[in-house]
């Protein structure tokens, strides 16, 4: 099997001849991003503390108070609904910004290729108003939420059809959902405004053959079962603790997919060698040893969380070991030492 047909596996459930891997060399790994070349950012003065400060091709300000964090939103595009009859986003329906996409997928027949989008429906337009106004603009200002959403969802649109165009086998966004204890909004709201959201987009990636793989982080378990009926195949959940690990396989095993490294923000913190082996193979029995259902993953910005690659890498090297031949581990679970195969 390629590389991308193990990913199909594991994302089917079809008994995979081992887990799917998301690490970074010199460990394995079965994919392949690229996406759209966005516009170039527009450098600003930074201001008091602020390292750096810019503005996106959506209008939105940014800062960072590091040289290796992303930032986070200063000011929306849109800070006063008058704005919004005027608003223009990016166009992403332009064949041309997806031309190095197309050609890294033309090269590459082996992996599973992934076409990245900047997020969904919630991701761009709370950055749009920025996040505590769009929060309360939940309530206060629906008919102008809906009529934002309007205009992220038609871009991500053209977004999605574009990254069929290019050859993506599935797309991957993040939109980080939760807080430490539960899901950013209610489960009630969730499901009124913005289950239709994931129902479109979603569902446009799978009229196009692609797979969904979503990023969140926190706990946001309550909408599991909605994303799982919305098409999401694939979890990326850097937090798998957050949510109990055992609980991800009891209850939503052989229906999507998680892909997950060793927990950042309790497991990995440990420096502890033996801690991080257990958890590699719990993640493994646990979510991926049913017939598929898990990816090796590895946090790309080990800085930000206080640790060193090296200390990933213990996890890597777990994953690998513990992961890599699935038909041997259910041959011995199902014939154990002494028993008799009779086949026919």
């Amino acid at each position: 099997m390629t590389p991308s047909d193990v990913v199909r596996a594991v994302l089917e459930f079809d008994s995979p001849p081992r887990i799917g891997f998301r690490l970074p060399p010199p460990y394995p790994n079965d994919f392949i991003s690229a996406g759209r070349v966005e516009r170039a950012p527009v450098e600003l003065e930074p201001r008091g503390n602020e390292v750096r400060r810019w503005r996106d091709e959506w209008g939105v300000t940014w800062a960072t108070l590091t040289h290796f964090d992303k930032g986070e939103v200063v000011e929306g595009a849109i800070q006063d609904w008058s704005c919004l009859d005027s608003y223009e986003p990016p166009d992403l329906g332009r064949r041309e910004d997806y031309a190095e996409a197309a050609r890294v997928f033309a090269s590459e027949r082996q992996r599973f290729r992934l076409g990245s989008l900047p997020g969904f429906t919630f991701n761009i337009a709370r950055k749009i108003r920025k996040l505590e106004h769009y929060l309360c603009d939940l309530r206060l200002e629906p008919e102008r939420i809906s009529r934002l959403h309007d205009i992220v969802r038609a871009q991500l649109l053209k977004a999605i059809d574009r990254l069929a165009e290019a050859g993506a086998d599935g797309i991957v966004f993040c939109e980080d959902w939760g807080t430490q204890q539960s899901l950013m909004v209610s489960p009630a709201m969730w499901r009124e405004i913005f289950r239709p959201e994931f129902e479109t987009l979603a569902g446009r990636a799978h009229e196009h053959g692609m797979y969904v793989f979503m990023h969140s982080c926190g706990r946001m378990t309550a909408i599991i079962g909605d994303l799982i009926e919305c098409g999401v195949n694939c979890l990326l959940f850097d937090q798998p603790r957050l949510h109990g690990i055992e609980r991800l396989g009891e209850e939503f095993g052989g229906r999507v997919a998680f892909c997950c490294p060793v927990d950042i923000q309790s497991t990995l913190l440990t420096r502890d060698r033996e801690a991080i082996r257990a958890e590699a193979r719990l993640l493994i029995e646990k979510l991926g040893s049913g017939g598929g259902g898990f990816i090796a993953d590895n946090y790309g910005s080990p800085e930000s969380i206080g640790i060193t690659q090296e200390v990933q890498n213990i996890a890597c090297e777990a994953f690998v070991e513990f992961g890599m031949d699935l038909h041997r581990k259910r041959r011995a679970q199902t014939f154990p030492s002494g028993a008799t195969r009779h086949d026919g």
